[in-house]
């Protein structure tokens, strides 16, 4: 069929054609009339190109102060003590609240996520407190830097430090400088800077605060719900922080030609290659098994062990988990919800940084795994390239075995610092184990926030009975988190007896937020006390008889008595009452308590453990 033609009248095209150049005319002169108005300069648009900061320079070190935060009080004492132990000037910015949660709102740009607007409102709050105790804008601009992390990929991480820029620019902060940590890429400054230099000291300061701030964290979280004298356990561990801290900021520095016979150091001075190598090599030894931190820890450890603890009461266990920031900060960022846990009778087991550093080396090594043959060096080799075939494979292999001995190396050492501090925390969780838990409902190369860790810790604590209730904390936009929660309604399903409850937390709701907190563990606590009760009553015993033994045998009241983890019991409470059973009944010895004896225990009648 042959197509219509339709002829439309010239003088109609020309009056839609003389309308629209009239629109556009009249749109041009409004707007150069409000921008007459508003004292707007007329620029063309221009593409977007990084800023170009002043640089942070080796000159600067000495009046330059480094600020930072956004973590536990205990990994933040401790990162400041080394940054002075290396020579810096540094401060923390304090917890972020609501005041900078709404700051962060005024001044940044709308739709970010939680974190975003209290990270970012935090640093113009501590800025404009220095200018309201009189310190000019400029000598704060000058004499103050930002160290932060950053990131890539699908969530809004990857834009903290343009928001950084964009809110101190909004706040007339305009210049002041931010160093950034890739998470990616290592540690660098925005601006290529030479002022922050990375040392072995300085790296492997880093990785000792970052490990017992996690022990030390977790410690604290599994000893003060059950302190008998309020206030003991708070003191305790800043006494012992204390003297970590002492350690990272005055300890000596290892040194070769200090160390050396005179006949070695002379030659090696002369060496400066081998002597570099030797020396970096001696201060990697010296700050992993040195004499000095592993005293410092045995140090902190006396100090907590003078808390006394009492482990029958009852209380339901509740694993942390969720999005980064909402799962570690202690403040008005995610409700202040540990504390509030605690008021409501809970045990509060957080969770590590060092679990997040484990998760990058693994997802690197199964990144690599899977791109084995994309990154060979020859592409798709044929049958009889025996000798192209085997440097893919040894190329490859190397790769792996340097992915394998990092996780090895960090998994043990923070072992070692676990047990330097009484053994009372856990040990890092296999990452194998929690991919092969996660897979059939998340994927582990789905990036973005923890990925599947989410999922993945919600199951492994379920399963193995290592909690009563799962709280996932994730902050109002999180996009990770969003995905992450909506296979966690699938894995709910498949877990039955499992308690498990995601939290937004933002600025505002949080009497909303605890009151569902609230609901959730009161469903857990009866979980706990009827888990209590079956144990009770397998032992045929009564309460007070347990509770008279542990009287007559003060090592059971010490926080770092290794109480055993029997299989399918999750409570304190439930697996001490089992374990003093078999004490009463001969099954068991009373356990070594490193550490002496505190006040408390030698005040207190000791009976044989025989009896």
């Amino acid at each position: 069929m042959p197509a219509t033609r339709i002829d439309v009248p010239l003088e109609n095209i020309n009056t839609r054609v003389q309308t629209e150049e009239e629109l556009q005319r009249r749109l041009a002169a409004e707007r150069a009339r409000l921008s007459k108005q508003l004292n707007l300069k007329d620029s063309r648009p221009s593409h977007f190109r990084r800023p170009v900061e002043r640089p942070f320079t080796a000159e600067e070190r000495g009046k330059v102060t480094i600020l930072f935060g956004g973590l536990t009080w205990k990994h933040e004492r401790l990162i400041q003590a080394v940054f002075e132990g290396c020579g810096y000037r540094c401060e923390i910015v304090p917890v972020p609240n609501v005041a900078a949660f709404q700051l962060g709102k005024e001044y940044g740009n709308n739709g970010q996520c939680n974190p975003t607007y209290f990270t970012v409102g935090n640093l113009v709050q501590y800025l404009q407190s220095l200018e309201a105790r009189g310190m000019p804008k400029q000598e704060i601009i000058n004499n103050y830097v930002f160290f932060t992390a950053g990131s890539c990929g699908p969530c809004r991480f990857g834009m903290y430090e343009s928001e950084y820029r964009l809110a101190l620019q909004n706040a007339g902060f305009d210049g002041f400088r931010v160093l950034l940590f890739q998470q990616n890429d290592g540690v660098k400054a925005a601006s290529g800077e030479a002022g922050l230099k990375f040392t072995v000291d300085f790296g492997m300061g880093m990785f000792n605060a970052l490990n017992t701030g996690d022990i030390i964290n977790e410690m604290i979280y599994r000893i003060r719900p059950y302190e008998v004298t309020k206030g003991d356990t708070d003191r305790a561990f800043t006494e012992g922080v204390d003297v970590l801290c002492n350690i990272l900021r005055e300890g000596e520095p290892y040194e070769i030609l200090e160390s050396t016979p005179p006949w070695i150091s002379s030659r090696l001075a002369q060496r400066k290659k081998l002597k570099d190598i030797l020396n970096s090599l001696g201060k990697v030894r010296e700050h992993l098994y040195g004499k000095q931190f592993q005293d410092a820890l045995h140090e902190c450890r006396d100090r907590i062990n003078t808390i006394e603890v009492d482990r029958l009461r009852v209380k339901p266990v509740v694993k942390i988990i969720g999005e980064f920031w909402a799962q570690i900060t202690e403040g008005d960022g995610n409700f202040n919800i540990f504390a509030f846990l605690e008021r409501e009778g809970a045990q509060v087991l957080v969770e590590p940084i060092g679990t997040w550093v484990m998760y990058m080396m693994y997802q690197a090594k199964a990144n690599a795994i899977d791109r084995k043959n994309i990154d060979a060096k020859f592409k798709k080799p044929e049958w009889h390239e025996f000798k192209k075939q085997l440097v893919n494979e040894l190329n490859f292999r190397k790769k792996l075995a340097m992915f394998s001995v990092g996780e090895a190396i960090y998994a043990r050492q923070y072992s070692r610092a676990v047990e330097g501090l009484g053994g009372l925390a856990h040990h890092l969780v296999d990452q194998k184990e929690l991919a092969r838990l996660a897979q059939p409902f998340y994927n582990q190369f789905a990036r973005g926030g923890e990925g599947h860790l989410e999922v993945a810790k919600n199951i492994y604590y379920t399963v193995n009975r290592l909690c009563h209730m799962v709280l996932a904390l994730k902050p109002f936009g999180c996009m990770p988190s969003t995905q992450s929660d909506g296979a966690q309604s699938a894995v709910a399903n498949h877990f039955k007896e499992m308690i498990f409850l995601p939290i937004e937390t933002s600025g505002e709701g949080e009497i909303n937020a605890h009151s569902r907190v609230q609901m959730a563990l009161g469903e857990a606590k009866v979980k706990a006390r009827m888990e209590f009760e079956q144990v009770l009553e397998s032992t045929g015993k009564k309460l007070d008889d347990i509770k008279s033994y542990v009287a007559e045998h003060p090592e059971l009241r010490r926080p770092f008595y290794p109480v055993p983890e029997r299989h399918g019991v999750t409570g304190v409470a439930a697996n001490f009452a089992l374990h003093v059973n078999d004490l009463m009944n001969g099954k068991a010895r009373m356990a070594r308590v490193p550490g002496g004896m505190p006040a408390f225990a030698q005040a207190a009648p000791v009976v044989a453990s025989g009896d």
